[in-house]
Protein backbone atom coordinates (compact mmCIF):
# COMPACT_ATOMS: atom_id res chain seq x y z
CA UNK A 1 0.00 0.00 0.00
CA UNK A 2 2.47 2.22 0.64
CA UNK A 3 4.54 1.64 -2.09
CA UNK A 4 1.45 2.34 -4.38
CA UNK A 5 1.37 5.18 -2.61
CA UNK A 6 4.06 6.59 -3.12
CA UNK A 7 4.52 5.59 -6.92
CA UNK A 8 1.32 7.58 -7.93
CA UNK A 9 2.43 10.83 -5.39
CA UNK A 10 5.82 10.43 -8.23
CA UNK A 11 3.43 10.52 -10.75
CA UNK A 12 1.60 13.97 -9.65
CA UNK A 13 4.42 15.73 -7.94
CA UNK A 14 7.93 16.28 -8.50
CA UNK A 15 9.85 14.28 -5.64
CA UNK A 16 12.46 11.47 -4.79
CA UNK A 17 12.02 8.63 -2.04
CA UNK A 18 14.38 9.18 0.47
CA UNK A 19 14.11 5.77 1.92
CA UNK A 20 12.96 5.16 5.77
CA UNK A 21 13.75 8.43 7.97
CA UNK A 22 16.64 8.99 10.36
CA UNK A 23 17.03 12.91 10.28
CA UNK A 24 14.62 15.88 10.38
CA UNK A 25 14.54 19.31 11.63
CA UNK A 26 16.72 18.68 14.28
CA UNK A 27 15.75 15.07 15.09
CA UNK A 28 17.31 12.24 15.24
CA UNK A 29 14.81 8.72 14.49
CA UNK A 30 15.83 5.30 15.00
CA UNK A 31 12.85 2.79 14.02
CA UNK A 32 12.67 -1.01 13.85
CA UNK A 33 10.08 -3.47 13.22
CA UNK A 34 8.61 -2.78 16.67
CA UNK A 35 9.94 0.59 17.86
CA UNK A 36 10.98 4.20 17.33
CA UNK A 37 13.22 6.51 19.18
CA UNK A 38 13.17 9.88 18.60
CA UNK A 39 15.96 12.36 20.67
CA UNK A 40 17.81 15.78 19.32
CA UNK A 41 20.70 14.70 20.51
CA UNK A 42 22.80 16.64 18.04
CA UNK A 43 20.96 19.77 18.20
CA UNK A 44 21.34 19.25 22.40
CA UNK A 45 25.13 19.68 21.85
CA UNK A 46 25.14 22.15 19.07
CA UNK A 47 23.29 24.51 22.24
CA UNK A 48 26.00 23.83 24.08
CA UNK A 49 28.68 24.15 22.03
CA UNK A 50 27.10 27.56 21.40
CA UNK A 51 26.82 28.74 24.80
CA UNK A 52 30.12 27.39 25.77
CA UNK A 53 28.38 25.19 28.05
CA UNK A 54 30.01 21.70 26.42
CA UNK A 55 32.52 21.17 29.33
CA UNK A 56 30.03 22.15 32.40
CA UNK A 57 29.44 20.21 35.13
CA UNK A 58 25.77 18.14 34.88
CA UNK A 59 23.36 18.74 37.59
CA UNK A 60 20.15 16.14 38.23
CA UNK A 61 17.66 18.38 37.64
CA UNK A 62 16.07 21.30 35.53
CA UNK A 63 15.07 24.17 37.95
CA UNK A 64 16.54 24.29 41.54
CA UNK A 65 14.08 23.31 44.25
CA UNK A 66 12.24 26.06 45.34
CA UNK A 67 13.54 28.73 43.02
CA UNK A 68 11.51 31.71 42.62
CA UNK A 69 12.13 34.31 39.54
CA UNK A 70 10.89 37.29 39.52
CA UNK A 71 11.25 40.56 37.41
CA UNK A 72 11.69 42.69 40.17
CA UNK A 73 15.22 43.35 42.07
CA UNK A 74 18.41 44.77 41.53
CA UNK A 75 20.20 42.28 39.73
CA UNK A 76 22.73 42.69 37.12
CA UNK A 77 21.14 43.14 33.36
CA UNK A 78 22.57 40.68 30.71
CA UNK A 79 22.15 40.98 26.81
CA UNK A 80 18.30 40.53 25.82
CA UNK A 81 19.41 39.03 22.34
CA UNK A 82 21.49 36.27 23.95
CA UNK A 83 18.80 35.65 26.68
CA UNK A 84 16.30 35.01 24.12
CA UNK A 85 18.54 33.17 21.89
CA UNK A 86 19.17 30.51 24.54
CA UNK A 87 15.46 30.40 25.58
CA UNK A 88 14.31 29.85 21.91
CA UNK A 89 17.16 27.48 21.20
CA UNK A 90 15.40 25.47 24.17
CA UNK A 91 11.88 25.67 23.26
CA UNK A 92 13.26 23.99 20.18
CA UNK A 93 14.28 21.24 22.25
CA UNK A 94 11.15 20.56 24.05
CA UNK A 95 9.88 18.99 20.89
CA UNK A 96 11.16 15.77 22.50
CA UNK A 97 11.88 16.75 25.73
CA UNK A 98 8.82 17.19 28.12
CA UNK A 99 11.52 17.18 31.12
CA UNK A 100 12.19 20.63 30.83
CA UNK A 101 9.17 22.10 29.46
CA UNK A 102 8.21 23.98 32.78
CA UNK A 103 11.72 25.38 33.26
CA UNK A 104 12.06 27.02 29.64
CA UNK A 105 7.81 27.74 30.12
CA UNK A 106 9.25 29.68 32.74
CA UNK A 107 12.10 31.14 31.57
CA UNK A 108 10.44 32.43 28.77
CA UNK A 109 7.99 35.04 31.19
CA UNK A 110 11.14 37.25 31.20
CA UNK A 111 12.16 37.91 27.72
CA UNK A 112 11.99 41.44 28.32
CA UNK A 113 13.35 41.54 32.11
CA UNK A 114 15.96 39.09 32.12
CA UNK A 115 18.45 39.96 34.50
CA UNK A 116 22.03 37.54 35.92
CA UNK A 117 19.85 35.55 37.94
CA UNK A 118 17.56 34.35 35.25
CA UNK A 119 20.26 33.75 33.32
CA UNK A 120 22.18 31.68 35.69
CA UNK A 121 18.85 29.30 35.85
CA UNK A 122 18.78 29.29 31.97
CA UNK A 123 22.49 27.94 32.60
CA UNK A 124 21.60 25.18 35.34
CA UNK A 125 19.08 23.95 32.56
CA UNK A 126 21.99 23.29 30.24
CA UNK A 127 23.60 21.73 32.74
CA UNK A 128 20.82 19.46 33.24
CA UNK A 129 21.04 18.78 29.38
CA UNK A 130 24.52 18.01 29.35
CA UNK A 131 24.14 14.79 31.71
CA UNK A 132 20.82 14.32 29.85
CA UNK A 133 21.43 14.68 26.30
CA UNK A 134 21.04 10.81 25.42
CA UNK A 135 17.39 11.26 26.93
CA UNK A 136 14.89 9.74 24.12
CA UNK A 137 11.26 9.74 23.44
CA UNK A 138 10.39 5.73 22.93
CA UNK A 139 7.51 4.92 21.03
CA UNK A 140 6.59 1.06 20.74
CA UNK A 141 3.66 -1.27 19.59
CA UNK A 142 1.24 -2.11 21.97
CA UNK A 143 -2.67 -4.04 21.72
CA UNK A 144 -4.88 -1.25 24.04
CA UNK A 145 -4.43 2.19 22.52
CA UNK A 146 -5.26 3.52 25.82
CA UNK A 147 -6.14 7.67 26.43
CA UNK A 148 -4.73 8.56 29.75
CA UNK A 149 -3.78 11.98 31.06
CA UNK A 150 -2.44 14.04 34.27
CA UNK A 151 -2.82 17.12 35.14
CA UNK A 152 -0.84 19.31 37.87
CA UNK A 153 -0.31 22.52 39.22
CA UNK A 154 1.27 24.92 41.68
CA UNK A 155 -0.29 28.07 43.33
CA UNK A 156 0.71 31.14 43.12
CA UNK A 157 4.51 30.33 41.49
CA UNK A 158 4.41 33.60 40.02
CA UNK A 159 5.78 36.24 42.98
CA UNK A 160 5.27 38.97 40.54
CA UNK A 161 1.53 38.28 39.96
CA UNK A 162 0.73 35.44 41.99
CA UNK A 163 -0.91 33.28 39.38
CA UNK A 164 -0.40 29.85 39.35
CA UNK A 165 0.93 27.30 36.57
CA UNK A 166 -0.82 24.28 35.33
CA UNK A 167 0.95 21.45 33.91
CA UNK A 168 -0.98 18.27 31.87
CA UNK A 169 0.75 15.40 29.74
CA UNK A 170 -1.03 12.53 28.13
CA UNK A 171 -0.07 8.81 27.03
CA UNK A 172 -1.62 7.22 24.00
CA UNK A 173 -0.26 3.48 23.71
CA UNK A 174 3.81 3.43 25.33
CA UNK A 175 4.43 7.07 25.80
CA UNK A 176 4.13 10.99 26.22
CA UNK A 177 2.85 12.52 23.17
CA UNK A 178 0.76 15.50 24.04
CA UNK A 179 1.87 18.01 26.96
CA UNK A 180 2.22 21.67 28.43
CA UNK A 181 3.35 23.73 31.04
CA UNK A 182 1.21 27.28 31.21
CA UNK A 183 0.94 30.34 33.72
CA UNK A 184 -2.96 30.33 34.77
CA UNK A 185 -5.08 33.28 33.39
CA UNK A 186 -6.59 33.93 36.81
CA UNK A 187 -5.49 34.36 40.25
CA UNK A 188 -6.36 31.66 42.39
CA UNK A 189 -6.95 32.21 45.67
CA UNK A 190 -6.27 28.72 46.85
CA UNK A 191 -4.71 25.33 46.12
CA UNK A 192 -8.05 23.76 45.22
CA UNK A 193 -9.07 26.50 42.42
CA UNK A 194 -5.17 26.22 41.19
CA UNK A 195 -6.09 22.50 40.96
CA UNK A 196 -9.27 22.71 39.64
CA UNK A 197 -8.34 25.58 37.19
CA UNK A 198 -5.10 23.03 35.96
CA UNK A 199 -7.85 20.07 35.79
CA UNK A 200 -10.27 22.02 33.50
CA UNK A 201 -7.73 22.91 31.12
CA UNK A 202 -6.82 19.64 31.09
CA UNK A 203 -9.97 18.11 30.47
CA UNK A 204 -10.38 20.71 27.56
CA UNK A 205 -7.51 19.16 25.89
CA UNK A 206 -8.65 15.93 26.40
CA UNK A 207 -12.28 16.49 24.31
CA UNK A 208 -10.13 17.56 21.51
CA UNK A 209 -7.83 14.80 21.62
CA UNK A 210 -10.97 12.33 22.05
CA UNK A 211 -12.42 14.29 18.67
CA UNK A 212 -9.16 13.75 16.91
CA UNK A 213 -8.69 10.14 17.59
CA UNK A 214 -12.93 9.88 16.92
CA UNK A 215 -12.20 11.32 13.28
CA UNK A 216 -9.25 8.56 13.27
CA UNK A 217 -12.16 5.71 13.99
CA UNK A 218 -10.00 5.03 17.03
CA UNK A 219 -12.75 5.51 19.48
Amino acid sequence: MLTDFKCKMQQVFEMSDLGQMSYFLGMEVSQTQQEIFLSQKAFALKILNKFSMLNCKATSTPVAIGEKLSSQGNFEKVSESTYRSLVGCLLYLTATRPDIIFAISLLSRFMHCCNKKHFQATKRVLRYIKGTKSYEMFFSKVENMKLIGYADSDWAGSIDDMKSTSGYLFTLGSTIFCWSSKKQTVVAQSTAKAEYVAAAGAVNQAIWLRKIMANLNQH
